[in-house]
């Protein structure tokens, strides 16, 4: 059985989105590939229809993850969240004492985040480091460039 995976309702709805557009406009673009190398003659030396097939392949993997993703999806309802603690879809205002430079970082699933958009994944570094403190405490997480040093200013939604 895979994994449970937490989302927004935003980000969830993002990944259905994508699922239908592959289900939909990339199955069918394929399909057409597909039929105008057949429609080129000899297959065992036809190139097109190799790489298009292989595509097809591809596509149908992505959908077969996309669709087990979505049904072991759950949705957290922020209302229901406790700011007590760092947990999956806060945000945790942090200094990092390293630089002495504060930043503001919100916990999500591996497939929701997004660095430019201050979204980390609860299973990063410094994700996993921050999950269950509460504010004011400051934590050492290692991470692939040595040791960081973040105090948690503060926890929203």
């Amino acid at each position: 059985m895979s994994e449970i995976q937490y989302f927004t309702k935003d980000g969830l709805e993002k990944i259905k989105q994508e699922l239908h557009f592959l289900k939909t406009e990339e199955r069918t673009r394929i399909t057409q590939a597909i039929a105008e190398a057949r429609d080129k003659g000899d297959l065992s030396e036809n190139a097109e229809y190799d790489a298009a097939k292989e595509a097809q392949g591809h596509l149908e993997d992505k959908i077969r993850q996309m669709e087990t993703l979505i049904a072991n999806a759950r949705v957290i309802d922020s209302s229901q969240l406790d700011t007590s603690k760092v947990s999956i879809l806060c945000k945790v205002k942090v200094l990092n004492h390293n630089v002495g430079k504060e930043a503001v970082y919100q916990l999500v699933s591996e497939t929701e985040a997004n660095l430019k958009e201050n979204k980390i994944s609860i299973k990063s570094a410094i994700g996993a480091g921050l999950l269950g403190k509460s504010k004011g405490e400051v934590v050492q997480i290692t991470v692939p460039a040595g040791i960081v040093k973040l105090e948690i200013l503060d926890i929203g939604l």
